[in-house]
């Protein structure tokens, strides 16, 4: 005799002791809590994204306050066969920001460059049939 094992009884069960167990009261469903469930999303405002920035400079010109009152010895520099005294902070802000606009003219120039491909590329395209 051979033993099925994909029943769906346990070894020895009856259908009448199988019943027996379905109808046994079940104890209640507990109602997830509140903090499981997921929150609804608040809108983003601009006053919110207006606000996160205005917090974000004032942190970063507070940091630039500390920067230029530690560093105020004053330092020889040269540029382009000129020189003179300048105070450190100062040197290496004015040496940040200088790089920083040479960034910006690299980035601006790649976008220009971009939009002229994108704009020929239009222009070399035949219209395409509307979609039924």
């Amino acid at each position: 005799m051979r033993i099925r094992t994909d029943s769906p009884f346990r070894s020895g069960e009856t259908v009448a002791e199988r019943s027996a167990v379905s109808q046994q009261p079940q104890p209640p469903r507990q109602e997830p809590s509140r903090a499981n469930q997921p929150q609804p999303q608040q809108p983003v405002t601009r006053a919110g994204v207006v606000w996160t920035a205005v917090v974000v400079a004032l942190i970063v010109l507070i940091l630039l306050i500390v920067f230029f009152l530690q560093n105020q010895d004053s330092v020889r520099v040269y540029f382009l066969g000129l020189g003179g005294y300048v105070p450190l902070g100062l040197a290496l802000f004015i040496a940040a920001v200088a790089g920083g606009v040479l960034v910006a003219v690299a980035g601006a120039v790649r976008i220009l460059q971009l939009r002229l491909l994108a704009r020929r590329s239009l222009r070399t395209k035949p219209p395409t049939a509307a979609k039924r």
